[in-house]
């Protein structure tokens, strides 16, 4: 597998590099200052894919903060997901009258946000808003949410790797945003 790996980042196209990835995340940054600074929100990290952009946002935010972690998932190592979440663990942080912050790597279809949100307004979160590194351009699916509170760089609808992104498990580290050749996607 680790010669596929290498094969599908060699022939991968870079169309966010590291430069351009981190001034969105400063740009999100500023932006979440300004909106949510004063309120001593608790940023909530959807694992496995919005672990690398929260880490990245934390050290651009200087104002108190809580973090937690959510671990939800529809795709597994399949590249489509479906409308099955999978909820593997949920925060131990109390979120009642509480703003929360759910951060993760990509607003794609929507389902997993709109998800993660149903389940802090059920634990009375007094104000929600989404954070996504990356806005997928394509029409989300019903009941999936349409667009998030603060986001780093928009996209067309490719399937891309890189800063929390994954390829089949793989490549979350890559030094920018990489769209898969077609050679290399399940079809």
């Amino acid at each position: 597998m680790t010669e596929k790996i290498r094969e599908v980042l060699k022939c991968a196209k870079c169309v966010f590099t590291e430069v351009e990835v981190e001034a969105a995340l400063d740009n999100m940054a500023a932006d979440m200052k300004k909106r949510i600074g004063d309120s001593s929100p608790i940023f909530l990290c959807v694992l496995v894919g919005g672990i690398i952009p929260l880490g990245h946002l934390l050290t651009r935010l200087d104002f108190p903060l809580e973090v937690d972690y959510i671990h939800v998932s529809r795709y597994g190592d399949k590249s489509r997901g479906s409308n099955v979440v999978n909820w593997k663990a949920k925060p131990a942080t109390n979120l009642y009258d509480r703003t929360v912050v759910i951060v993760d790597d990509i607003l794609d279809e929507g389902v997993t946000l709109a998800a993660v949100m149903d389940y802090c307004r059920s634990c009375k979160a007094k104000e929600i808003f989404t954070a996504v590194l990356l806005d997928k351009k394509k029409e989300r699916s019903p009941g999936g949410v349409e667009d998030a509170d603060f986001k780093g760089l928009k996209i067309d609808n490719h399937f891309v790797f890189g800063y929390g992104l994954d390829y089949k498990n793989y490549l979350r580290n890559a030094p920018g945003i990489y769209i898969v050749a077609p050679e290399h996607l399940d079809h």
